[in-house]
């Protein structure tokens, strides 16, 4: 750890963080839970919000992909996604689901200023709930040219969180 420069997890947490939100809408797989908060600690999120039936640590399989990250990520838990929407525009959040959907703007049309930002990822089959895409300020969607037009939700997340701080 020493060799590679890597932070404590107290230093981590005390590092200076992206004005993120990482929310999760309904995701069923504890593996990408444990995925989310690994990405989310790439990236020095802010937090990462868990809702519905979002698994939440502790669990062996969270912790089995996250690798620690539970350990440097804050985060929270909320019975509805829409109380984490809620919560986060409280706080002064703009709301933008990842989402294929009508005037959605291509992720890399998306001109971050590191204003405070919560991007909204949803479940792996049916993706953000229809409710929480009317409460949304907006959605983003990744091109894509294959068959499938989908891509796993951790994979998403590291793509999104990606092109919006590579440029900072």
């Amino acid at each position: 750890m020493d060799e590679l420069g890597r932070k404590s997890p107290g230093e981590i947490k005390a590092t200076d963080k992206q004005p993120i939100l990482v929310i999760l809408d309904d995701v069923r797989s504890m593996h990408n839970v444990g995925s989310a908060f690994r990405t989310c600690d790439a990236f020095a999120v802010e937090a990462l919000y868990l809702c519905g039936y979002t698994p939440a640590p502790p669990h062996r399989d969270i912790h089995k992909t996250a690798l620690g990250a539970t350990e440097t990520v804050s985060w929270k838990n909320f019975d509805t996604t829409l109380d984490a929407i809620t919560s986060a525009k409280n706080a002064g959040y703009k709301i933008l689901a990842v989402e294929q959907a009508h005037n959605s703007i291509m992720l890399h049309e998306l001109n971050w200023q590191k204003e405070k930002i919560a991007i909204v990822f949803g479940n792996e089959v049916t993706g953000v709930s229809d409710e929480v895409l009317c409460t949304a300020d907006g959605s983003i969607e990744i091109p894509q040219w294959g068959s499938k037009h989908s891509l796993n939700i951790s994979v998403t997340i590291g793509v999104v969180l990606w092109e919006m701080v590579r440029s900072i």
